[in-house]
């Protein structure tokens, strides 16, 4: 089922300001689509809104070509999995999955085979007549899930499912969350403020911040050309190093002058019209080159390593620049480094990001 918002807005009674307004968007039938954002930009607003648990204040919500902004959730055939599993706790795992079933009536032996059908993508079959005190926190996830996946729902709806469990388990989760999807071929809505679970799990990402869609794309548009500098920041770990400084021709020098970049012909003619201007210029922590593979044309800095964290087949160092201007740069975990160690390091010319010093946008 596609799911399109046009112009969609959201303002609480009491409220001066609207928590979100503009929401022009196109959720793709099947895909899996993530609201990403910080918390208190609207995300799970949004999701309510889709769900028909928070009215919509102005704009229209469709699913396909049906106008759903005052249809009951009950009749908006979806399925909603929150980040409380909220099972009952006396019930076995059978019955909190069948529960939903039960109460609109269906056939006995239709819910013995969904539940049955559920239970296997969930690999919880041998779990079905334990209570969910008597089961792991992925498990009890898990049967939160199945409960959701009998109904057979046109929309997923997901609200943080994820963010009760320890790290381990959300790894595992996300991968068979997006098995799961790939079976059930249902479209999903899942709302997260962790990045690492939209870039891994999303076929699209909405990054929302401040009520407002900061940049709608697949995972690594949003990580190779982030639309401004919100986006650069909030997306990717370690976080994207930054450079505030001016451009003169094909030239960016940062403001204490400890960093000199010459531009590639096509970052040059993209910034032409911002000579002598503010830009932050922008770069990706795995786009910097060891010193002993400088080339000519590669601006090189100098820099004294004062953390290492080795990761094993990567490490990640955290440098200092003589002005004291911090860097994180990510390494093969084969090369050497020693901490307090000065190293040469070079500033890839094709991996630049750059924005306006005012409004922050992308300009190559």
């Amino acid at each position: 089922m596609k799911v399109s918002m046009v112009n969609l807005g959201k303002k609480y009674e009491g409220r001066e300001n609207f928590t979100i307004r503009g929401i022009n968007l196109e959720i793709e039938d099947k895909s899996f689509c993530v609201i990403l954002g910080p918390s208190g930009c609207g995300k799970s607003t949004l999701l309510r809104m889709v769900a028909g648990l928070n009215s919509i204040t102005e704009g229209e919500l469709y699913f396909g070509d049906r106008l759903i902004n005052k249809v009951e959730p009950k009749d908006r055939d979806i399925a909603m999995v929150f980040q409380s599993y909220a099972l009952y706790p006396h019930m076995t795992v059978y019955d909190n999955i069948a529960f939903s079933l039960k109460m609109r009536k269906e056939r006995k032996q239709v819910i013995h085979h969904r539940v049955m059908e559920a239970a296997k993508v969930l690999q919880l079959e041998e779990y079905l007549y334990s209570k969910p005190s008597d089961i792991s926190g992925g498990q009890r996830q898990r049967v939160a899930l199945g409960r959701a996946m009998v109904r057979k729902p046109q929309v997923f709806l997901m609200d943080e499912p994820l963010s009760n469990l320890d790290a381990k388990l959300r790894e595992q989760m996300r991968i068979e969350l997006v098995r799961l999807h790939k079976r059930l071929e249902t479209t999903s809505i899942y709302v997260t403020h962790d990045q690492a679970e939209a870039m891994t799990m999303a076929d699209r990402i909405v990054l929302l911040d401040q009520g407002k869609i900061q940049q709608n794309g697949a995972p690594s548009d949003l990580y190779n050309r982030p639309a401004n500098l919100f986006v650069a920041k909030f997306i990717g770990s370690p976080t994207i190093n930054i450079f505030h400084g001016k451009i003169d021709h094909d030239l960016f020098t940062s403001d204490s002058g400890q960093v000199k970049i010459r531009l590639n012909e096509k970052d040059t003619e993209a910034v032409k019209e911002h000579q002598g201007k503010d830009v932050y210029v922008g770069i990706r922590s795995e786009r910097f080159i060891p010193g002993t593979q400088l080339t000519d044309g590669i601006a090189a800095i100098e820099a004294t390593i004062d953390v290492i964290e080795n990761l094993g087949k990567e490490q990640s160092l955290v440098v200092k620049l003589p002005d004291q201007t911090e860097l994180v740069m990510t390494m093969p975990g084969h090369l050497q480094f020693g901490m307090d160690e000065a190293h040469t390091f070079g500033i890839d010319p094709n991996a630049l990001h750059i924005f306006d010093g005012e409004t922050e946008e992308r300009l190559n």
